[in-house]
């Protein structure tokens, strides 16, 4: 379900189920924890096999849960995009075709959402009497705001890929999503690995600048030598 492929600096993680659009069981998930865990690549490319991105969790599965269960299958979900989230990696969503219910959730974990023009996006779950569990109730609102988020939510309707971009819920279109993960693997990785996290972290305005502070006086003295070439 999960197929992994590393060339030079970029892992690329494909969940290939095309047959129910890229939906995620919970062996699903597990492969996808792996994959993002194991990866050794400074990026990794996240997409979908076929005509989708990923169609969130598998319904035919959900609608089998007792309270338990479902409780067990949402935690697995919130906790697969929390690894997405820490990663050290830095973890570009390639989305092409459809992003639905917990793909979109998938997606808000990256660090880049790059679409191709094709590409459409919708939170589902309330049509069919539930909602995204996978994060998404507080991921979607930082990324999009409080009012977009609440549209999308609970309308479920489908947006396309130039109205994800208005609402910041995509960072980019490209034809070749896979291009802009190449491209960020060509920046230092180190830098990479100490950016990502700082422009994430939460706290106070005067908690983030000192630890800005610190990691970019860490990495000038790392890289006196190249700035004083460059």
């Amino acid at each position: 379900m999960i197929e992994t492929t590393a060339e030079a600096d970029v892992t690329y993680v494909t969940v290939d189920r095309p047959h129910r659009r890229n939906a995620l069981t919970p062996d699903g998930l597990d492969a996808l924890q792996a994959a993002i865990e194991e990866c050794e690549t400074p990026v990794i490319c996240l997409h979908g096999a076929g005509s989708a991105f990923c169609a969130g969790a598998d319904l035919d599965v959900v609608a089998d849960l007792d309270h338990e269960e479902a409780t067990a299958f949402a935690e697995q979900g919130q906790r697969v995009a929390r690894v997405i989230e820490e990663s050290t990696a830095v973890v570009v969503a390639a989305i092409d075709g459809a992003a639905r219910g917990g793909g979109v959730e998938l997606a808000l974990a990256c660090d880049l959402r790059v679409a191709t023009p094709n590409a459409t996006f919708a939170e589902t779950g309330v049509r069919l009497g539930l909602f995204g569990a996978w994060g998404g109730t507080h991921r979607l609102p930082r990324v999009v705001g409080e009012g977009n988020a609440m549209d999308l939510a609970l309308s479920g309707r489908t947006v396309d890929t130039e109205e994800a971009l208005r609402m910041g819920l995509v960072s980019r279109i490209s034809d070749d999503p896979s291009e802009v993960a190449r491209e960020v693997a060509a920046s230092d990785p180190v830098a990479l690995e100490r950016l990502q996290p700082l422009l994430r972290q939460q706290g106070t305005a005067a908690d983030r600048e000192r630890a800005e502070r610190e990691v970019f006086a860490a990495l000038v003295t790392r890289n006196a030598g190249t700035l004083r070439d460059g």
